[in-house]
Parts: C-alpha cells; sequence; structure tokens
C-alpha cells in the first residue's frame, strides 16, 4: 500500500533519508557505519546488501553484460546503466534543479549540483579541513595526501591520480580532437575547452563582479578580476618578498631565482621558463603567422600583434593620458608614458642603481655594464646593444630611409629624426622649462636651457 499512498515512516537519524521498508533503511543505514556484511568469494570484495554481492558475482567474474544499447551496440552490466547511457542519444534530461532550472541525465548528478545552491559539504577529508559535495572529489583530494597516482600513460608511463587526467593526457599522443563547434567546426580536446569557445559565438558571460557587476566568459577571469577590488596578493616570494595576486604569476616569478626553464623545445631543445614563451618560439620553426592583415598582407603569429599592426594604418589610439591627454595605440606604452608623471621609476640596475620606467629599458642598460651586444650585422659584424639601432645600421648599408615627410618628402631612415623634422613644419615645442616655461622642440635643447638656471657645466670632452 505505501507503494501507492507514498508513505515513508522509516527514517535515518544520521540523514533524514526515509524509506518505506525498514529493510531498506537497515541496509542505508550501512552506509553510515560502514559496515559491509556481504563478501564476495572471488575477490574479496563487500558489499552492503545481498542483491549488489549477486550482480557483482554474476557479471563482473563472468563477464557478462546482458543489456545492449541498440544504438552504439555498447553493452553493461546493469539495466540502469543501460538507460543512463541511452540519454547520450536522446538528449534526454529528466532531472531539474528547482532553484536554477538547469537539467540534468542523471538524479546523482542533480544530488551533487543541489549541494552547489544549499552549501552543504558531506564529504571530509580525514587529513585536512577541506570538504567537498561530491565523493568523486575528495577521493581525488585524499590522492594529494597519498601520492598515488595509479593510472599511467602507456605511451609515455606519465603517471596521474585521477583516470580524467590520464584519458585527457592520451589525447595529446593520440591528437584525438572529439569535441566539435557546431558554429565553425573548430574541434577540442576537452570539452570544457568547447564550452568556453563556444561563449565566442554567442557572448555568454554567466561569471558577474559582485562588485562592479562587470561580467566574465569565464571563471578563473571572474577571481583575478576580484583580486582588483580587494588588493589581495596571497603568494609571496621567499626570496625577495614580492608579492603576486596570482599563483601562475608567483611560479613563474620563482623561476628567475632557481633559473628553471622545464619547457623545452624539441626542434632546437632550448628551454624557456614558461609555457607561452614556448609556444611563440616554436612558431619560430613552423613559420605559423596565421593573421593576415587585409591593408598590406603582413602576417602574424598571434592575433593581438594584428590588433595592434592595424592601428598604424587606422591610426586608431584608444588610450589616453588622464593628464596630458595624449592618446597610445598600445596599453602599455600609455602606462610607461603615465610614469613620466608620476616619476615612478621601479626597474633599477643592481650595478650603479639607476633605474627606468620599463623593463626593456633596464635590460638595454645592463648591458653597458656587462658588454653584452647581441645584436650584428652581417655585413660588417658590428655589434649592437638593441635590435632597434642594429635596424637603423642595416639602412647605412641598404640606404632605406622608410620616413618621409609629407610636407617637403624629406626622407629620413630614423623615426625620431622623421619626428623632431616635422615640429619644424608643425612648429610644435613639447618641451617646456619648468622654470621660466620656455618651449623647445627638442629634448636637448630644453636640456642644455636648464643648465642656465641650475649653473651646471656640461662635461667637456678631454
Amino acid at each position: 500500500m505505501r507503494i501507492h499512498s507514498g508513505e515513508k515512516p522509516y527514517q535515518c537519524s544520521d540523514c533524514q533519508k526515509s524509506f518505506s521498508r525498514k529493510s531498506k533503511l537497515t541496509e542505508h543505514m550501512r552506509i553510515h557505519s560502514g559496515e559491509k556484511l556481504y563478501q564476495c568469494s572471488e575477490c574479496h570484495e563487500s558489499f552492503f546488501n545481498k542483491s549488489a554481492l549477486t550482480r557483482h558475482t554474476q557479471r563482473i567474474h563472468t563477464g557478462e553484460k546482458p543489456y545492449q544499447c541498440t544504438d552504439c551496440q555498447k553493452c553493461f552490466i546493469y539495466k540502469n546503466s543501460l538507460t543512463q547511457h541511452r540519454r547520450a542519444h536522446t538528449g534526454d534530461k529528466p532531472f531539474q534543479c528547482s532553484e536554477c532550472q538547469k537539467c540534468f541525465s542523471f538524479k546523482s548528478r542533480l544530488t551533487e549540483h543541489t549541494r552547489i545552491h544549499s552549501g552543504e559539504t558531506p564529504y571530509q577529508c580525514s587529513e585536512c579541513p577541506n570538504r567537498f559535495h561530491r565523493k568523486s572529489l575528495l577521493t581525488a583530494h585524499l590522492r594529494f595526501h597519498t601520492g598515488e597516482k595509479g593510472y599511467q600513460c602507456s605511451e609515455c608511463q606519465k603517471c596521474f591520480s585521477q583516470k580524467g587526467c590520464l584519458t585527457r593526457h592520451t589525447r595529446t599522443h593520440t591528437g584525438e580532437k572529439p569535441y566539435q563547434c557546431s558554429e565553425c567546426q573548430k574541434c577540442f580536446s576537452e570539452k570544457i575547452h568547447l564550452t568556453k569557445h563556444i561563449r565566442t559565438h554567442t557572448g555568454e558571460k554567466p561569471y558577474q563582479c559582485s562588485e562592479c557587476h562587470k561580467c566574465f566568459s569565464q571563471k578563473i577571469n571572474l577571481s583575478q578580476h576580484t583580486i582588483t577590488h580587494t588588493g589581495e596578493k596571497p603568494y609571496q616570494c621567499s626570496e625577495c618578498r614580492k608579492c603576486f595576486s596570482e599563483k601562475i604569476y608567483f611560479t613563474q616569478h620563482i623561476r628567475t631565482h632557481t633559473g628553471e626553464k622545464p619547457y623545452q623545445c624539441s626542434e632546437c631543445q632550448r628551454c624557456f621558463s614558461d609555457k607561452m614563451r614556448l609556444t611563440k618560439h616554436t612558431r619560430t620553426h613552423s613559420w605559423v603567422k596565421r593573421y593576415r592583415c587585409t591593408e598590406c598582407d603582413k602576417c602574424f603569429s598571434e592575433k593581438r600583434y594584428l590588433t595592434l599592426h592595424i592601428r598604424t594604418h587606422t591610426g586608431e589610439k584608444p588610450y589616453q593620458c588622464p593628464e596630458c591627454h595624449k592618446c597610445f595605440s598600445q596599453k602599455n606604452n600609455l602606462a610607461h608614458h603615465i610614469r613620466t608623471h608620476t616619476g615612478e621609476k621601479p626597474y633599477k640596475c643592481s650595478e650603479c642603481q639607476k633605474s627606468f620606467i620599463n623593463k626593456r629599458y633596464l635590460t638595454h642598460h645592463i648591458r653597458i655594464h656587462t658588454g653584452e651586444k647581441p645584436y650584428q650585422c652581417s655585413e660588417c659584424q658590428k655589434s649592437f646593444i638593441t635590435k632597434k639601432y642594429l635596424t637603423y645600421h642595416i639602412r647605412t648599408h641598404t640606404g632605406e630611409k622608410p620616413y618621409q615627410c609629407s610636407e617637403c618628402q624629406k626622407c629620413f631612415s630614423v623615426k625620431s629624426n622623421h619626428t623632431k623634422h616635422i615640429r619644424i613644419h608643425t612648429g610644435e615645442k613639447p618641451y617646456q622649462c619648468s622654470e621660466c616655461q620656455k618651449c623647445f622642440s627638442h629634448k636637448s635643447h630644453l636640456t642644455e636651457h636648464v643648465r642656465i638656471h641650475t649653473g651646471e657645466k656640461p662635461l667637456s670632452v678631454l
């Protein structure tokens, strides 16, 4: 009668789950107590109830799989496993969350999902205070404590703590990309990467900042953004005490102290401290330049380089200085420019304590102390501290003068000389003396003028 009435008078005192029969409650209680009375005589695995032992004995050891899918002929030991598998073909998701209306193929997935809303984390680690809403997450977490890595790649013998990690790793050997975008047919090796990619088509940004309501397409981007509000930098270097907001930047920084370069190019064996630099370097071998400018057909290996290049055609300068309203085509150029107003020079030379507004200037300066000149002219073997100076020098051999004045058609081999020349036509004098407000077209002229006020005498050449 209870089947029709739905009455469940037997309640578990531990989790309040109810049952229609006392025997079912008794079996359920064994989950809490851990008691497994029924043991397989073949492999000694134990079970909570007799029916589970019977199924195990009949099918695991005999290999019997009596339930077959009519769509793909895959066979299953249990009927409910076939029922669940069929939903992969039909797309049926009969279990819906009452909070957010998200649907699931399996009841167990709905149960796990519901805990995200309730905050329930019933699975606690016995080693540390961490708790989890899914048992599989606890199982995987415990392996961090034990160091167990039970899943080994048959190709390279690398070991993993989770089966899913091994499956994903195996695809790096096989090249398999089973997840395809229905919009552009691009394929991915992992489902999560497909999910993120689809958002580039839909424009979906499901992760919202609670402070400023800015939305993001990926959870990790929201996490990184949130730190801009809190100012939190939880990762501190034990060597130099520098702090970082993200673990990935902290890890990369540590390698500047250790000299570790774990990423090696398979072509030339050159090593790199981070994966992104290896990826960029690899393209120099394969010469992959997928991004082409429609104006001049110049190709680039990365989309961001193409975006920056296009601005040389359009003249777009989207980054404006709030102090003097000067505009820049690149964000990092604006950041460096702002330091000319603030006086900030965060990059200091350890040899002479001279400071610089950006890291590149410091790198070039250090070569004055070391004598390093890594850029050599193939014509005359003369060497230079920076690539820019080598480029200028090569033009003395080729006679190239790519910078032309639109007023008088005079050409220049160096851009800065072209810029200075333009001021003759425009009358622009951007360098002003802070003492008497006199203006100059060249910085060197301002430097000479300032000595009138300071009384400083220029260095004489002996």
